[in-house]
């Protein structure tokens, strides 16, 4: 009698969980965001994990670690076609700064602008369409081959981050967030210790830098991301997702 044939299994379940992130929350309380990084890049998530970068006003902190640990580390940047030339001039000078070795340009899906926004206005009247557009859509695949990625993000930059965890999953992906507890005098700090360039920008009174036609300059005692998309009701671009304090028990 013949062998009865084995089923095909795909396994679909997601690579991280909430439960994978709090352990790795643990394991790395009280360890310094440079050792934490260079024990990941250089171990157990090397080959499966990514950097995502604005190259904007404090994005040379993250990237420096991220080049100490491992030059060779994805960096995965969008250029949404709406960035200023000054943050496209700085991201080559600290790519060649850093000896960065891997950074790719993801840009938006040209079939997907000539339907959506031919006239490259739709910022205008439409603004988490067009970042959805311009922003999302582009990550999304620049992010498909890995497992995890490192975001920049900081608890201090806006009220919707304020709770932010150093890892955290979303969609089955690892998404680590190093600087989350990092405030502007440690950020400071670190420039100057390793004497890194700023974004020509940040001193015109820009502390936060997205696309050209949605940043405004920010007023002193405002949040650091008050002069993203002024006048719409929105505070992020949809690549992260507003964090909320967990609740008491």
């Amino acid at each position: 009698m013949a062998e009865a044939r084995q089923l095909d299994r795909i396994d679909v379940r997601p690579a991280y969980t909430a439960e994978d992130a709090a352990a790795y929350e643990g394991r790395f309380a009280g360890v310094s965001a440079p050792d934490m990084l260079r024990t990941l890049l250089t171990g157990e998530l090397r080959g499966q994990i990514a950097a995502v970068s604005s190259f904007g006003t404090e994005s040379a902190v993250l990237l420096h670690m991220v080049a100490q640990a491992d030059p060779a580390t994805p960096v995965v940047f969008t250029d949404t076609l709406k960035m200023f030339p000054e943050t496209l001039a700085y991201r080559d000078m600290l790519v060649d700064r850093l000896g960065l070795l891997d950074v790719r340009v993801i840009q938006p899906d040209p079939a997907l602008l000539a339907a959506k926004d031919p006239e490259g206005i739709r910022h205008g009247y439409d603004p988490d369409g067009c970042c959805d557009l311009r922003k999302v859509e582009p990550l999304t695949r620049g992010l498909a081959p890995f497992e995890a990625w490192i975001s920049g993000r900081k608890g201090f930059q806006a009220g919707t981050r304020r709770a932010l965890p150093r890892f955290e999953v979303e969609d089955g992906r690892l998404k680590l967030n190093p600087l989350a507890d990092w405030d502007k005098a440690a950020l400071d700090g670190y420039f100057a210790a390793h004497d890194l360039p700023r974004h020509p920008l940040e001193a015109q009174g820009y502390p936060s830098i997205g696309c050209a036609p949605c940043t405004s300059q920010v007023k002193p005692g405002e949040d650091p991301r008050s002069g993203r998309w002024r006048g719409f009701a929105k505070v992020e671009c949809g690549i992260h997702r507003p964090v909320e304090a967990a609740q008491p028990v």
